[in-house]
């Protein structure tokens, strides 16, 4: 019955090839086993029923469920975790809940911003950078303590929300030729992404380790570019 009630769902998910927003939405699917179809946009041209189904941000992702959207990658989270019950993400304890919640925040509001900050700079401005990175990351070393995964012994919602760190702070430090987690200064997070890297869902789902260092090489150049004086 299960089965046949998940192929009734008509799910859809709006989302570009490197999208690390997206790819939360596609580890969280895929660790719950629901059926989706992918619906791949060029950004610069964005498709009608992007625009559709998503005309605040006119962003990816959007999760299509039964013909009702849902935007924002945090958001969507939230929405697989209640809709589809089975490999919950979110513990049933009410303050580990909370926790996850805020540590995805976290990372997105304050660790991002500093990585992408560091890469996107060089000589001075990217040491100074990189302290700052390391300030966020020293938190998420702590919440580490003692465990696997953020939320235990099994991917969750956090790890998920924090996945990218995984296999793309790794790639910006190729590209940028900086290091931002030192396995003698983070060994609770160096390990928690090897761990995390390999899961087979999230390695069998990561986008192509040479186009993203091609991508982000031009994302890097054409910001830097910007950034020298005129």
């Amino acid at each position: 019955m299960e089965t046949h009630s998940k192929k009734m769902a008509e799910v859809k998910l709006f989302r570009t090839w490197s999208s690390r927003f997206a790819l939360r939405i596609v580890w969280a699917l895929k660790l719950k086993d629901v059926q989706y179809d992918t619906i791949f946009e060029d950004l610069s041209n964005k498709s009608p029923l992007l625009l559709q189904y998503n005309p605040v941000h006119k962003k990816v992702p959007v999760l299509v469920h039964n013909g009702k959207s849902v935007a924002e990658s945090l958001v969507i989270l939230e929405y697989i975790e209640e809709t589809w019950k089975q490999n919950p993400l979110l513990s049933e304890d009410p303050h580990e809940r909370a926790a996850a919640r805020f540590w995805a925040k976290f990372g997105d509001e304050k660790v991002l911003p500093s990585i992408w900050e560091a890469f996107n700079s060089e000589g001075k401005e990217q040491e100074e950078g990189i302290v700052k990175a390391k300030e966020n990351l020293k938190y998420l070393e702590e919440e580490l303590k003692g465990k696997k995964f953020f939320g235990g012994e099994h991917i969750g919602f956090a790890d998920i929300a924090l996945g990218w760190l995984a296999e793309l702070e790794n790639v910006f430090e190729e590209v940028a030729s900086m290091k931002v987690i030192a396995e003698d200064e983070f060994p609770l997070l160096s390990e928690w992404k090897r761990t995390f890297a390999d899961a087979p869902i999230i390695k069998e789902n990561w986008p192509p380790r040479d186009k993203l260092v091609t991508k982000y090489q031009a994302f890097r150049e054409a910001n830097l570019l910007n950034k020298a004086p005129k």
